[in-house]
């Protein structure tokens, strides 16, 4: 599922039925949801194979908040296991830079009923798809890379390695605060099976370990924000690969051919298709990175030099040579952003996946994920009524 976005219709949903905390509402022909009665004012803002996510007014708080309705969750195995982590990672992640979950619910009292699953989350004004359109300076390019970094390191600290940043996953709002979201590919980077996923990451953020089958630790992350940054500096996909055949060539024309370092780590049968492409003579950073595409310098700190230089350590092939997060923070060109919170603050509590082999079955990952969201609903005032409601005195068009 990809993230929240900019409002899509403009059309007013209604309610068709209203009982025992929660209302139907008909956001439009192909959705109907039930949620509690303490959110309304919905619109839409987009929708994926995930779930449904809409903006909505909560009562309670008088605010306006995100609800991402998981379509489907249990079609299958793998959708239920992905409800499965992004629920439980988000409900302990308590960072700036980090989503933050509101509420969480579903309208289901038995686990023979449970199909539906909600999450309430702060809403943002746009994601980093629309930001790549904008001429940014130094300062908000290094801002948003500090943001993204922070977040990340958060996750690293716990073990947790994201496994799908990808701008469409990074939300912002108009003072250039960023949060990073969808956790449902998520995993214990300590867990071996997390060794057997190869088609994790987007196509065009995954790292070359990913893409030839070599084990892969939190730096597929690193690279990820990598292709992110050179997306902001030039405005386009960077490694924009049509399958992940051609994903690896856009990387080695860009790049270069790795060297035996590289190659050591692969399987002989990848080594050998390796050695068997044209190669592609190693190209400087200021050739990869021209000081035409940066934004005018500011200071010692912000200015190309700076930025290529972080960018560099990132994009490297061999991921035993690439930058760690916490290494990246140190640098200059995002280092003046430092916050001993945001940077040093204390880890999440410990994140350990059930998907022990053999793989849990449907039903034992629906049996989990109600047993957790029912003690979440137990333990939580979802109904907001320990709250005394805001008076609702603003305007349309603050509403919107």
């Amino acid at each position: 599922m990809d993230s929240q976005n900019i409002r899509e219709n403009s059309g007013r949903p209604f309610l068709v039925n209203d009982t025992d905390g929660y209302h139907d509402v008909i956001l439009n022909e192909k959705t109907i949801i039930r949620v509690l009665k303490r959110y309304t004012d919905f619109y839409l803002i987009g929708s994926g194979a995930q779930g449904v996510v809409m903006s909505a007014l909560d009562l309670v708080t008088n605010e306006r908040v995100a609800i991402k309705k998981l379509t489907r969750p249990f079609s299958n195995p793998t959708h239920a296991k992905r409800a499965y982590r992004e629920f439980e990672i988000m409900n302990l992640m308590d960072h700036p830079n980090i989503i933050r979950l509101l509420n969480a619910f579903t309208p289901q009292n038995s686990l023979e009923e449970f199909d539906d699953l909600y999450l309430v989350m702060e809403l943002m004004n746009a994601s980093l798809c629309q930001v790549t359109a904008m001429d940014l300076d130094h300062e908000r390019l290094s801002f948003l890379l500090y943001q993204m970094l922070c977040g990340v390191n958060y996750m690293h600290k716990a073990s947790i390695v994201h496994r799908d940043l990808k701008p469409s996953n990074i939300v912002v709002n108009y003072q250039c605060r960023l949060k990073i979201l969808d956790f449902g590919l998520a995993r214990n980077v300590e867990d071996e099976n997390i060794l057997k996923t190869p088609y994790v990451v987007t196509r065009y953020y995954r790292a070359p370990e990913v893409i030839l089958g070599v084990p892969y630790k939190e730096n597929v992350d690193v690279w990820a924000i990598g292709c992110i940054f050179a997306e902001l500096l030039t405005r386009k996909v960077f490694f924009p690969g049509t399958d992940y055949i051609d994903q690896w060539t856009k990387i080695v024309d860009g790049l270069g051919t790795p060297d035996s370092d590289f190659t050591k780590l692969l399987t002989p049968e990848v080594r050998n298709y390796i050695g068997k492409l044209p190669y592609v003579a190693t190209r400087d950073w200021k050739e990869i990175f021209p000081d035409s595409i940066f934004p005018k310098n500011i200071n010692d700190r912000l200015n190309a030099e700076n930025a290529r230089d972080l960018i560099s350590r990132m994009l490297v092939l061999n991921p035993l040579q690439r930058i760690t997060v916490s290494d990246a923070l140190k640098f200059p060109y995002v280092s003046l952003w430092y916050d001993e919170n945001e940077v040093d603050g204390p880890p999440p509590p410990p994140y350990i996946d059930p998907d022990h082999s053999p793989d849990l079955s449907l039903e034992q990952w629906r049996e989990l994920l109600f047993k957790q969201i029912k003690d979440y609903e137990n333990t939580h005032d979802i109904f907001g009524i320990q709250s005394n409601p805001v008076p609702n005195e603003m305007s349309e068009d603050e509403n919107s």
